[in-house]
């Protein structure tokens, strides 16, 4: 793999159809201040993710960051991080659903739940039946996603007013801490690097992808958030389809079916890439001991791992019907994800030799840990899932094998 193609792996990881919707909740969380949440977590992501890239260049492993908190932390923390890996899925799909769904519903007048249940239906069906989305394809529907937002920030951007941050943080400090805790969301992924480290023909070419997605990020998220906040002003946290509104403003009424349509495909390509990753994850978490062993089966190369798969579908379903609210799922979704960071950039601290890697890792978890806790209420989620890992996985196994 050169840099080229990593960089596009990389930014396949953290930019993500929550892009299409994060903004609206930011600025109803924040205000115009949310631009400092935004600004915050795109100086977290800098320490993050070099730290993940020199760990992949160091120790190269496709377990990612379970396998180094395996190694660094031993097998309760494995467990736990798998855990919060796994049950990031259900909550993350179903708000990636729910996301297309809104545009659908913004586009062509049909119910948003139904046009969710239909996205994570076809999904669902699509990877039973062995249909994933190409890796080709992936990277189309990768570069789709940049375009919307560049063409969004570009067309908009003129009619950015500066009267549209003012009042500029009408919920304070509070309010930014909030929004920072649903845009988690967008900054997830970094560990990408550490699974795609066995890949690269060359190292460095790691850390040279990692350094243009920094770039590409950077310019990307702060051009959306300010020219979300600058070209709708109030109607910024109400709207529930905050690209749409941009691009209407930018090209006129016509946008909008247009827009509709493309977010079908970027959720459809993204829902159905996580739940062909999260079937075989959960079968390769059972053939560890971290789930029952008959989850393991169809995990082997050329298979469908049905079990896992109907595991998933099972625990989508109730998270669609009795919390299908997008913020609270984007929240608890990224609390897990934060959770599985930290982990990783801490285990970093050991792994890496001491000089300006260590460093960076220490500046990474420190970081991490200002970041989780912004997450709040939130925290229950992995705190829950963390016990059910320990007490299942770890602890009862062993009182079983002790007697």
């Amino acid at each position: 793999m050169g840099a080229g193609q990593g960089t596009a792996m990389l930014l396949g990881g953290v930019l993500g159809p929550g892009m299409l919707v994060l903004p609206q909740l930011a600025a109803a969380a924040a205000g115009p201040a949310s631009v400092l949440a935004w600004a915050g977590l795109l100086a977290l992501s800098v320490p993050v993710a070099l730290t993940f890239a020199a760990l992949g260049a160091r120790h190269p492993d496709g377990g990612g960051v379970a396998a180094f908190a395996a190694r660094t932390f031993g097998p309760r923390w494995a467990a736990m991080t798998g855990w919060w890996f796994y049950g990031a899925v259900p909550l993350g799909t179903v708000a990636a659903a729910l996301v297309g769904g809104g545009y659908v519903a913004d586009a062509f007048g049909v119910d948003r739940m139904a046009a969710a249940a239909a996205l994570l239906a076809a999904a669902f069906l699509a990877n039973a039946a062995g249909l994933r989305t190409s890796g080709r394809l992936q990277l189309a529907l990768l570069g789709g996603l940049v375009a919307l937002l560049a063409a969004a920030v570009v067309t908009a951007a003129p009619h950015a007013e500066a009267t549209s941050f003012t009042p500029f943080a009408p919920y304070g400090a509070a309010g930014v801490a909030s929004a920072a805790g649903v845009l988690l969301f967008a900054f997830v992924g970094w560990e990408a690097a550490s699974h795609l480290s066995a890949e690269f023909a060359d190292r460095r070419g790691l850390v040279r992808a990692t350094a243009v997605a920094l770039v590409v990020i950077i310019v990307l998220y702060l051009g959306v958030c300010l020219t979300t906040i600058g070209v709708l002003g109030d109607r910024a946290g109400t709207t529930a389809v905050p690209l749409a509104a941009l691009l209407e403003i930018g090209f006129g009424p016509g946008a909008r079916p247009v827009t509709g349509a493309v977010a079908v495909l970027l959720t459809f390509g993204a829902i159905n890439t996580y739940i062909a990753g999260a079937s075989r994850l959960g079968a390769a978490m059972a053939r560890t001991g971290a789930l029952p062993g008959w989850f393991a089966s169809g995990g082997e190369p050329g298979r469908t791992p049905l079990r896992s798969l109907a595991l998933l579908a099972a625990l989508s379903v109730p998270v669609l019907f009795l919390a299908g609210d997008l913020d609270v799922l984007m929240r608890a979704t990224a609390a897990c994800l934060a959770a599985v960071t930290t982990v990783g950039v801490a285990a970093a601290v050991r792994l890496l030799p001491a000089g300006r890697q260590r460093a960076t890792a220490v500046a990474a978890t420190a970081l991490s840990a200002v970041s989780l806790a912004c997450c709040g209420f939130y925290l229950l989620v992995p705190a829950t899932l963390g016990l059910l890992a320990t007490v299942l996985v770890v602890e009862l196994p062993r009182r079983l094998l002790s007697r």
